[in-house]
């Protein structure tokens, strides 16, 4: 791994979320706080685009950092929307293939996931695509910033399926669940990734800050297709806020 750390731990405020559907908004206004942004997590939620029956993508996330003047990279691990051959396609090209599909297939989470990248690519964010392995999320957290994960709940948590309008549980009837958390360490010598969760107590831990097996947190993340998840957020400050920070001290 040659010059990168094998220990990260970030300590990082979070709020727990209001209710079971604002998990994205909370972690979004996490990393604005983290940055000393002091917009409040209920204007963040009146401000998020969010689905009908709750809820919403992190391509909304991005966006509505792009428009508070952030740089927002997604890097994506969903092969519902984005199709393998398209993962060396420019912001143009890709936006033409989104539009595309968008005439072929008619699915409404499907139509919304994908109106939600169009903005984010037209609002100038970058999307990636790379294999995900523990090496990535240290490449990510070394950095000192937190990474928002778009992931099954159900998985991470190991926990009941759940009715998608009710959230109740329901083995039989019930559908795998999304959620949103932060990534705020890894270990890569006890084989364990740091989560900072914005929905606690859970199946898995009474405190907001736990960890897991890396392989637990990475099938989570790629589970998340199955709720048009499946994906890193990072957010970062552009270089000129940066630096006019760094004069300020």
């Amino acid at each position: 791994m040659g010059t990168e750390k094998r220990t990260i731990k970030l300590k990082i405020p979070l709020g727990k979320q209001p209710d079971d559907v604002t998990c994205g908004p909370t972690c979004l206004q996490s990393i604005y706080n983290f940055y000393a942004d002091g917009i409040s997590l209920e204007g963040v939620i009146a401000e998020v685009s969010m689905l009908e029956e709750g809820g919403t993508y992190a391509s909304k996330l991005g966006s509505h950092a792009l428009r508070r003047g952030y740089v927002a990279e997604i890097w994506s691990f969903n092969v519902n929307v984005f199709d393998p051959t398209w993962f060396d396609l420019n912001n143009e090209d890709m936006i033409a293939k989104l539009k595309l599909q968008k005439k072929f297939k008619k699915n409404r989470r499907l139509r919304y996931a994908s109106d939600g990248y169009l903005d984010f690519l037209e609002h100038g964010g970058v999307l990636k695509f790379e294999d995900l392995t523990a090496n990535l999320l240290v490449s990510l957290l070394q950095e000192g910033r937190p990474v928002i994960a778009g992931l099954s709940s159900t998985y991470l948590y190991k926990s009941m399926r759940e009715d998608p309008i009710t959230t109740a549980n329901d083995d039989v009837k019930g559908r795998p669940a999304g959620h949103f958390v932060l990534i705020t360490g890894i270990d890569m010598d006890a084989r364990t990734a740091q989560i900072t969760d914005p929905y606690f107590p859970n199946n898995i831990s009474d405190i907001q800050t736990y960890t897991v097996p890396i392989p637990r947190l990475i099938c989570a993340i790629m589970l998340g297709v199955m709720t048009y998840d499946a994906n890193l957020l990072v957010i970062k400050q552009k270089e000129s806020l940066v630096n006019e920070e760094s004069h300020r001290r």
